[in-house]
């Protein structure tokens, strides 16, 4: 049966009445098909409507042909009366993302002449996919222009054209398609095929925000955010950067060049802290000059520090500088030796340590899983280690 289609009727309904024509148990819970329905059915990267019929959950909504099905939770009754209604939240949402999809899709198919392949409205945000490369810093741009639309609050029109009316329309379209083709216009922005619904000026969008723009096969994807999702996202991004003020103790509007600074600061800092740790690690050499083999445990020492001072200690005390740094699961370590090979060592010391890593003929760098006291004790048993 052909369900007559309300939400195109009228896109802004959120009460109607309607006749169960037929309801039939499933896996997943209760088909029911209405003789006309305002829950528009999932379809053209749009997720369908929710809400209730009398008091019965609708979870889901699909197009079987000219059919719209409604998955229930519970059962009604063939032939009766029903009252559906819309979780209007959720239809404005979605009718306000795709209503501003279609403004950011039509001055892009101006601006580049690239074609809208790919939409869907997430949980959070909204994804197009364009085939042909759009410079980032475009985005100012476009996002103007997006909103002046809404400004303006243009009527946002949907109809079937004729037959011969539609063969002269110029329109965006991923496919020829056959009459009927219903074709939504937004005057001045956008003229495609579309299947959704949409809220019925571009003042009811509200506000468009273009969040990102990145490389996506031969093209990029955008993305953004429209309506009242727009102004809570930037209301969570405003709330952060009150955070990020307070903390810099700089202006809501200065923020950033704060961060730099306090960037340009740490990295001044750390290139200091380097230097001096440098100076600790040759006065530690410095106390292993001609030892031989020495076994020396540190602290709080990053992977690459652990290799540095390994390195250093290895150029004074004559043979094999191995050092550990205690770790959360046990020890890293890394051994060094300028003039001969470490491999059957570091191998010797994996198997006895619990222990991984690998290197090349003078230096080994892994972790182990053992305590100080094996680890003690398996450097022992080799030719004189030194250790303090």
């Amino acid at each position: 049966m052909q369900t007559r289609k309300l939400y195109y009727e009228d896109p802004l309904m959120q009460e109607f009445t309607a006749t169960v024509c037929a309801c039939a148990k499933t896996e997943k819970g209760y088909e029911v098909i209405l003789d006309a329905t305002a829950f528009y059915p999932e379809g053209g990267g749009q997720a369908c409507d929710l809400g209730t019929l009398d008091q019965v959950n609708v979870l889901d909504v699909r197009e079987n042909g000219e059919t719209v099905v409604h998955l229930c939770d519970s059962p009604l009754a063939e032939g009766a009366q029903v009252t559906g209604k819309l979780c209007w939240e959720r239809r404005l949402d979605l009718m306000q993302q795709h209503s501003g999809e279609h403004i950011v899709s039509g001055i892009i198919h101006k601006m580049y002449g690239c074609h809208n392949v790919g939409f869907h409205v997430g949980a959070d945000v909204i994804t197009i996919d364009f085939d042909y490369p759009i410079p980032g810093e475009a985005l100012a741009q476009i996002e103007e222009e997006s909103n002046a639309a809404i400004y303006r609050d243009l009527p946002i029109v949907c109809a079937y054209p004729e037959k011969e009316e539609l063969s002269t329309l110029t329109y965006r379209t991923k496919k020829a398609l056959p009459w009927p083709v219903r074709i939504v216009e937004v005057p001045g922005y956008d003229v495609c095929a579309c299947c959704g619904v949409h809220v019925a000026r571009t003042g009811q969008i509200g506000l468009i925000k273009l969040l990102s723009c990145v490389k996506f096969h031969e093209g990029v994807r955008i993305e953004m955010v429209c309506g009242a999702r727009a102004l809570r996202y930037l209301s969570r991004i405003y709330e952060q950067n009150k955070l990020v003020s307070q903390a810099f103790s700089a202006k809501l509007l200065e923020t950033g060049a704060a961060a730099q600074r306090m960037n340009e600061a740490l990295a001044a800092e750390k290139f200091r802290a380097t230097a001096l740790e440098r100076q600790v690690f040759d006065g530690i050499a410095a106390g292993y000059e001609g030892k031989g083999n020495v076994l020396h445990f540190a602290e709080d020492l990053a992977p690459g520090a652990v290799r540095e001072l390994a390195d250093r200690i290895a150029q004074q005390c004559g043979g094999t500088a191995a050092v550990f740094c205690a770790v959360e699961t046990g020890y890293s370590v890394c051994l060094v030796n300028k003039t001969e090979p470490v491999a059957e060592l570091g191998k010797s010391m994996n198997e006895a340590l619990n222990g991984r890593g690998g290197g090349k003929p003078g230096f080994f760098q892994g972790s182990v899983q053992a305590t100080q006291e094996r680890i003690f004790a398996f450097f022992s048993k080799l030719n004189q280690f030194y250790s303090v």
